[in-house]
């Protein structure tokens, strides 16, 4: 049978073994190739193209692809009892008088499938159904007299737990940054003058190290985004499933949505802190600031704070003060903006993102390896990746061509997550740019008027209701 196609970006598992890649002399019928490549196929015959055999185990980035993909149609729980069940009854791991030949010889590809997905999509072991289904299946394997392949599995298990109490604690970590965030917004509700009492200048007025501390938070956030986020934030249910559930319970995306937050809790903090200053001429400085720091995050190729960065200064609070624009040397966001420009489909982003792509194969350091994608655009274009193309042909078979390009866009993403932030920490910044309070848009209308009053008629009414209240909702 054809082998599957490699593609950029793939995944390394760190127990990897190519002598365990070898190819079936006749494939499970229902599956479809054009030019030696895997392009469609019955759900039931990729399942089964999944499943190894003692003389097949099936390339990575199928692996990748269907483990990936295949949730737009089946449940993770699903597919892994449907793996565990074929496994049982294809190899006879359910027979204790099984070829013990046999089993040794299948037992290895069976460990590595599951280390594959377990390292790759440790997520789905969240949910009890799997780990029922992975413990059944590992103690069939483990049944054996293998002394090795009881050990492999003893790792694998231990790894898998520990990435899902780190991510515990991240989560736990982000609740409480976000109460001690909503903390100081309602002591900034009941007391605007006393609370604020720095900024961000007072706290670090070296761009370069913002921008350094700017990129510890998004690499952190983005290393616990699982690549099923991407899929599972744009599931629908399968029209060819019997089954009336819903898939809603399927939509967990958490990590994704915290990132997003991020985006925009930046955005917001930067033109705060640019509409807080009661002087002119210190409004001016805090907007070179941000651009300096905003240069400083485009040479890292830290694009997503660039890009919040620039959001914030253009919001309408932030870009109507024209007085105190006429203070700032424009000269540098002029091209920062020419860089994020929109027009299109965003052509200089995506030139400068290849060019941080190919700086960060190419990188004889940690600090050239980081590339942070314009996150928001990155969504996009897999969203529309996936709602531009049909998952099933007419036929009812699975557009397994659609799912290449897929596993493509997230396997550079993944690739892009593993990145270790180089810069040395300082929890002070950290600690302000994750937790200080931030103006609502109200907010910041408010203070905006205050410092430049309003130029027009709607402008006057609109300071006229938000003086009513004189309080940050």
């Amino acid at each position: 049978m054809p082998q599957t196609p490699p593609f950029t970006g793939q995944l390394n598992t760190s127990s990897y073994n190519k002598n365990l890649y070898q190819t079936k002399e006749e494939g499970y019928p229902g599956l479809y190739y054009h030019d030696n490549n895997l392009v469609s196929g019955s759900l039931e015959a990729l399942i089964h193209h999944l499943v190894p055999t003692v003389d097949y185990y099936p390339d990575r980035t199928y692996i990748f692809t269907f483990l990936l993909s295949s949730r737009l149609f089946i449940h993770p729980y699903e597919l892994m009892s449907k793996v565990c069940h074929l496994c049982m009854e294809q190899q006879r791991l359910s027979d204790p008088q099984a070829d013990k030949v046999r089993v040794r010889k299948i037992a290895p590809k069976i460990l590595q499938l599951l280390t594959e997905w377990t390292e790759t999509f440790p997520y789905d072991f969240r949910d009890e159904r799997m780990m029922r289904s992975l413990k059944e299946l590992t103690h069939r394997l483990a049944s054996g007299d293998e002394v090795g392949t009881y050990s492999d599995l003893d790792q694998m298990c231990c790894c898998l737990v520990q990435v899902l109490t780190v991510l515990s604690q991240y989560e736990e970590a982000l609740v409480k940054i976000n109460a001690t965030a909503t903390d100081r917004l309602t002591a900034l509700k009941a007391k605007p003058q006393a609370a604020i009492q720095r900024d961000m200048l007072s706290i670090c007025n070296d761009p370069f190290t913002v921008a350094q501390q700017l990129t510890h938070i998004e690499l952190e956030r983005l290393s616990y985004i699982g690549p099923e986020e991407f899929i599972q934030a744009f599931v629908q249910k399968d029209p060819l499933d019997n089954d009336k559930r819903c898939f809603s319970d399927h939509k967990k995306a958490s990590n994704l949505e915290a990132y997003v937050d991020w985006f925009n809790r930046l955005s917001y903090l930067v033109a705060t802190e640019i509409c807080m200053p009661v002087k002119k001429k210190h409004r001016a400085r805090v907007i070179e600031f941000f651009i300096d720091v905003a240069r400083e995050c485009f040479n890292i190729g830290n694009f997503n704070s660039l890009m919040a960065i620039i959001s914030g200064m253009n919001m309408s609070p932030v870009s109507r003060l024209k007085k105190t624009w006429s203070k700032v040397k424009t000269a540098k966001f002029d091209i920062l903006e020419h860089q994020m420009d929109p027009s299109s489909n965003f052509y200089n982003y995506r030139t400068a993102l290849r060019g941080a792509t190919q700086r960060s194969i190419t990188a004889h350091s940690s600090r050239e390896k980081i590339v942070i994608p314009f996150f928001s655009l990155l969504i996009k274009d897999i969203y529309f990746l996936n709602e531009g193309c049909a998952n099933r042909l007419q036929s009812g078979h699975v557009n397994f061509e659609k799912f290449w390009e897929l596993a493509k866009q997230v396997s550079e993403f993944m690739a892009w997550k593993k990145v270790e932030c180089p810069f040395e920490k300082d929890r002070k910044i950290l600690q302000y740019l994750l937790t200080a309070p931030v103006f609502t848009e109200d907010a910041l209308y408010l203070a905006s008027y205050e410092s430049e009053g309003p130029e027009n008629n709607m402008e006057k009414d609109r300071w006229k209701s938000l003086r009513k209240g004189k309080t940050i909702k």
